[in-house]
């Protein structure tokens, strides 16, 4: 007889009625059941199922020899014989949660749509956690998505507490969210608390990333984080996904406007405003005080600026403009609630800003939001034409980074580009230069303002254009 470990985890709704869980997990309530996994056996089982409480809970049981025997730690070590898998709820957890849920994971329920795109109350309990990074890790993690987090260190052993605290984490989350969205959450985070993977990292866990965090990981602030130990520190691989991220919502600045400003003392609860809004915001506003009512924004990746364009009033006439028809359909799932005399002012449209679109003549404003630095220095006379020339807007704002401003972010390495696809960046007296010169060729004024903190040495950290058609 071969010796088993097993994991656990429990998912709890008081939803009425709470049976409903069997509905969405695929799984009914008065059937235990049992499916192969990787090096082990999964079970799912209810030990409750009432109207009221219905509780599933998956036991995941791990043979430790099979894992040897297996294709999952091939390099004859002692980690092959002495690890915490077959104990805590790490990688080959989310791995028997995608095969177990596959379809709930999904979203998918054809009998009952309206019930697989419900937010329920839930409640998850996962005994054993590993999380490198203890409970303040678990919190970064969970928080920022939505769960109220309840995080105990569990101890190396209670009888012998002189021995301190193990890196295993008793977790508790409650929330109320689609159950397809809360076992996504786990799926990829699970892995990211532990650190660590049981197999081998390809190219297609950027896919299964991606996959598993549509509509949440985009905007997470500790995004970077998640990637980095997702794809178990691959340099290349999560370069690419932080760059696929960023096309599917804002761009390259995002991920660095959380380290902008200085870490928040414990003493001071507020919490800097993140550049990406501040730059947002002074769009806006930019636009309201020209009077804007048409309005291009050109090159709208996944739709943030759009996001806050369609809130005022004022903006009758709403384009997004992208080359990525992935980005454009990011955008499109950003307004599919909302409502339609709302979403009639907005049309989003496929085009290369390099190229001249005779249907982008006429309007009030355009934006050019984080976009030039994109591009090869020698395609941007193109633009200028196709943009400044062509569809000529009364008001055109262009914001890019402004690379002094480089030296305050603590993460950036020195000499390096705030993101991997950035062809350039330009100080303040080469940005000023460009726009003198665009203004000049094609009959603008310009003026220009700070966005972020104007910092007396190295200036703001985004720079600001507002070009305005000669009279």
């Amino acid at each position: 007889m071969r010796d088993t470990h097993a994991v656990l985890l429990t998912m709890t709704t008081t939803h009425r009625p709470a049976t409903d869980l069997g509905f969405l997990l695929h799984k009914h309530p008065e059937k235990a059941q049992s499916f192969p996994v990787a090096a082990g056996m999964a079970h799912v089982f209810y030990p409750t199922a009432r109207e009221d409480e219905c509780t599933a809970a998956l036991l995941l049981d791990i043979d430790p020899i099979e894992l040897v025997r297996g294709r999952y730690d091939r390099a004859f070590t002692l980690n092959q014989y002495v690890n915490d898998r077959p104990y805590a709820a790490g990688s080959m957890m989310a791995v028997a949660l995608s095969s177990v849920f596959k379809t709930a994971m999904n979203g998918v329920l054809k009998s009952r749509p309206q019930l697989a795109g419900t937010a329920i109350p839930l409640k998850i309990h996962i005994p054993a956690v590993p999380s490198r990074g203890g409970p303040d890790l678990v919190v970064k993690l969970f928080e920022p998505l939505g769960w109220q987090v309840e995080a105990k260190t569990v101890p190396l052993d209670p009888q012998f507490p002189q021995w301190g605290q193990s890196p295993y984490i008793d977790l508790r989350l409650t929330g109320t969210h689609r159950l397809s969205e809360a076992l996504r959450h786990l799926y990829v985070l699970l892995p990211v608390l532990d650190n660590a993977k049981h197999y081998w990292v390809t190219e297609e866990e950027i896919t299964k990333l991606l996959r598993a965090g549509e509509g949440w990981l985009a905007d997470h602030p500790s995004r970077e984080l998640i990637s980095q130990r997702y794809l178990k520190h691959r340099r290349g691989y999560v370069r690419l996904a932080l760059s696929r991220l960023a096309e599917a919502d804002e761009s390259d600045e995002e991920e660095l406007d959380n380290a902008l400003d200085a870490p928040v003392v414990e003493e001071e609860p507020d919490r800097p405003v993140p550049l990406s809004l501040q730059r947002r915001e002074s769009v806006v506003a930019v636009l309201k005080a020209a009077g804007a009512h048409r309005v291009l924004d050109l090159g709208c990746g996944g739709g943030a600026l759009l996001r806050d364009l369609i809130k005022e009033p004022s903006f009758t006439e709403i384009v997004g403009v992208d080359v990525s028809a992935r980005a454009l359909e990011v955008a499109a799932r950003r307004f599919e609630r909302t409502p339609e005399r709302v979403r009639n002012r907005l049309t989003l449209r496929q085009s290369a800003l390099t190229y001249v679109d005779k249907s982008l003549a006429g309007y009030d404003a355009a934006v050019l939001m984080e976009v030039i630095e994109h591009l090869d220095e020698p395609r941007l006379p193109a633009l200028e034409r196709s943009v400044f020339g062509e569809a000529r807007p009364g008001t055109v704002v262009v914001t890019t980074p402004n690379v002094e401003y480089n030296v305050r972010f603590p993460t950036l390495p020195v000499g390096k580009m705030r993101h991997s696809d950035h062809r350039f960046e330009w100080t303040r007296a080469q940005f000023r230069a460009w726009a003198d010169s665009v203004a000049e060729r094609y009959d603008y004024r310009v003026r220009y303002l700070p966005v972020g903190q104007d910092d007396p040495e190295v200036g703001p950290p985004t720079q600001l254009a507002v070009f305005e058609v000669s009279r």
